[in-house]
């Protein structure tokens, strides 16, 4: 079982001058927060920030955890940001529910490309102001088109204009998900109800899931994330809307923090038209349900196999 970057850099294949640069790098970070909490120098709240800091960067795998563990991870991204800020944050470990497993529909029909849904998602899951980055894409295409590279992603225009129809686009949440099955320290994966997840402690910053990924889903932080302080949303979930890092790979997590508490993601919730709908396809009772026996659906690039839980139709 892999718990700590020694353990990887143990692990892994690498040439001498690799694992001497990647080790030094680790030791050299991690003898800076030794130093500060130990210095007879540093105030209380210095030293116990460098403590803190010492204990998230060796933390092993959210997926290995106990849930004891969990809470105390938790517990610990609260104090530090407390410490940082001044203010506080309320950050969730909740596991999955029993008997779920999530799915989206899209009612193309019903699209206007208004794109409060992307507002609302930006403001949901604290992404980076400074970059412009967007889980969600809507984009404007030419009737009897469906071709994506032909279609406008940035139009600034009024919506919805004629002779033109919107689809929006996110991550999936594939079933057979192929940015899982290439991330080389396990960072992402495929929780029981569904939602594809990243331990954006564990994530190294290779890229290799936005390769993989078919429908251009993930986003890269080429630098640290901005969210000014005003507006970062307190409630966060630690698999989803916590405040991320430079040099990490995000992406939509059906708003965890919200769907896990049994309320819709904030696209769903902001969408003034009707044109998102999610829901548990265990539950035969559940309007998803009665969208895909119901309605003409379809999903895009079914013949690659990865079995999106992101469905579209029309009235």
């Amino acid at each position: 079982m892999t718990d700590s970057p020694f353990q990887i850099l143990n692990n892994k294949t690498m040439d001498r001058r690799d694992a001497m640069t990647t080790l030094g790098g680790m030791l050299a970070a991690g003898l800076g927060v030794l130093q500060t909490s130990c210095s007879p120098l540093a105030s209380a709240a210095e030293k116990e920030k460098a403590q803190l800091d010492w204990q998230a960067y060796f933390q092993q795998n959210f997926q290995l955890m106990t849930d004891t563990e969990k809470d105390a991870t938790v517990r610990r991204l609260e104090r530090s940001y407390e410490l940082n800020t001044g203010n506080r944050i309320d950050v969730s470990a909740q596991g999955p529910r029993k008997d779920v497993l999530y799915g989206y529909a899209f009612n193309v029909s019903k699209c206007r490309g208004y794109m409060d849904c992307v507002k609302a998602c930006i403001e949901e899951n604290n992404q980076d102001r400074a970059s412009g980055m967007a889980y969600i894409r809507i984009h404007e295409n030419k009737k009897g088109s469906m071709d994506f590279e032909e279609a406008n992603d940035d139009f600034f225009h009024q919506v919805p204009a004629a002779g033109h129809f919107y689809m929006g686009t996110q991550c999936f949440h594939c079933q057979n998900p192929p940015c899982v099955d290439v991330c080389p320290v396990k960072a992402t994966w495929m929780e029981p109800d569904g939602i594809v997840v990243v331990d954006y402690n564990w994530c190294i910053g290779c890229r290799y899931c936005m390769a993989a990924c078919p429908y251009d889903a993930r986003r890269f932080n080429w630098a640290d994330p901005v969210v000014p302080i005003e507006e970062v949303n307190p409630n966060q979930h630690y698999l989803g809307n916590r405040l991320r890092k430079k040099g990490v790979v995000e992406k939509c997590t059906f708003c965890i923090q919200r769907s896990r508490d049994g309320k819709n993601p904030a696209c769903v919730e902001a969408c003034p038209t009707g044109a998102r709908v999610f829901g548990n396809l265990l539950d035969p009772n559940s309007e998803i349900r009665w969208i895909l026996a119901n309605k003409k659906v379809f999903r895009l690039k079914e013949d690659l196999g990865t079995e999106p839980k992101f469905w579209y139709y029309m009235d």
